[in-house]
């Protein structure tokens, strides 16, 4: 089975949310058949649709033969090992992981739509991805640089 390159949103904003996102890229990097691990810088970003503290955000991304609902099954699998209750929609949260690019996959299905539905339309994703992933194509809407102008009005601050 050939590799692809996974992109995740990694976010929090209940407890210490900087601890949380650190443990979770950690346990990525303990998912079987996973390597080249890598992780952008910290940003603060407000809640978009959402109440509740700002949250700290990241864009992890590393290479895998795992198929795109394996890899949901088990960055669900590390939410809940920290915490994570879906109490409701945009609730606030201890974790929460989304995956947002499977190599040039395009998929939707009841339980996941890849690329992320929303990932366009958010700074807290766009911004970190481009940071790790400048040249990055993202399918179905073009280059990622291409896609910051229209999220440019959306306050997102790098922490280190």
């Amino acid at each position: 089975m050939t590799e692809s390159i996974v992109y995740l949103g990694l976010g929090a904003n209940v407890g210490d949310a900087r601890a949380t996102i650190a443990a979770a890229f950690a346990d990525l990097q303990q998912l079987p058949g996973t390597h080249g691990h890598r992780c952008s810088a910290l940003f603060l970003s407000d809640p978009v649709d959402a109440d509740g503290p700002g949250y700290t955000n990241a864009v992890a991304c590393f290479e895998t033969a795992m198929s795109p609902h394996s890899v949901l099954a088990a960055i669900q699998r590390i939410e809940g090992r920290h915490g994570r209750e879906r109490s409701y929609r945009n609730a606030p949260r201890t974790l929460d992981l989304d995956l947002l690019l499977h190599g040039q996959v395009s998929l939707s299905t009841p339980e996941l739509t890849v690329p992320h539905p929303r990932l366009h339309l958010r700074a807290f994703v766009l911004v970190p991805l481009f940071s790790l992933e400048p040249d990055l194509v993202v399918p179905g809407l073009g280059a990622i640089r291409s896609l910051l102008p229209a999220v440019s009005a959306q306050v997102i601050e790098r922490l280190y």
